[in-house]
């Protein structure tokens, strides 16, 4: 690729020439040649992501049209654990503190910054964010000789709920999935001295409620 530099203190540019730019524009029309091939019942699917302009453009959609509802989004995680790291967050072990009570915290924060972290995302007004923690106990006896599913069973957990609700003209389904990953990567954090093996995983929506498309529910 060519490079223009001015000689002086500024870095490099780099400069698409017009072999590049003919090669780009054969891309995109391939591109636009299969999309007109797909059957219009599939193409009609595809076009559903709607973070996307007609040109194929990333953009924020607009929802003025759109009227405010009451809305709640649930979401869901697990931190897996040994059965030592979970006695140490119960029992207030932790250096760095009470592991659910700064979890909390965090999550709470990372709702309401969502749109700062994911770049589509509206900015909601919330008027609610609900954390709560399930200390789940190890399953089984400890045993040397265990296959690595059994061993998987053996990990105690922490399971992360988050509910949150707005009144507004979209959902609050990131903020939800946005305070459970939160919750779980400050939970590995404060724990991670002792036990750098914890795995995050699980993060879902179980749940959400108002707005054009009603009620979703998972499994439902």
């Amino acid at each position: 690729m060519p490079v223009c530099n001015d000689g002086g203190a500024n870095p490099p540019v780099h400069v698409i020439d017009w072999r590049q730019r003919n090669a780009l524009r054969t891309m995109h029309d391939d591109c636009m040649t299969t999309a007109r091939r797909i059957p219009s019942g599939e193409r009609r699917t595809s076009m559903e992501l709607t973070h996307f302009d007609e040109a194929g453009r990333a953009h924020m959609v607009d929802i003025s049209a759109k009227g405010e509802t009451a809305r709640e989004a649930v979401a869901t995680g697990v931190v897996e654990m040994r059965a030592e790291t979970l006695a140490l967050v119960r029992a207030g072990g932790m250096a760095k503190g009470d592991v659910l009570a700064v979890a909390q915290v965090a999550g709470v924060m990372a709702a309401k910054q969502t749109p700062q972290i994911i770049p589509m995302c509206h900015t909601l007004l919330l008027t609610g964010v609900d954390l709560a923690f399930e200390l789940r106990d190890a399953v089984g006896e400890p045993a040397t000789t265990a296959s690595a599913d059994e061993a998987d069973e053996q990990l105690a957990s922490i399971a992360i709920r988050a509910t949150v609700r707005t009144v507004g003209r979209t959902g609050a389904e990131m903020e939800a999935l946005t305070a459970v990953s939160a919750a779980a990567l400050t939970i590995y954090d404060m724990c991670k001295a002792v036990d750098r093996a914890m795995r995050i995983g699980d993060i879902q929506l179980q749940r959400k409620s108002g707005g054009k498309s009603g009620l979703y529910e998972r499994g439902g």
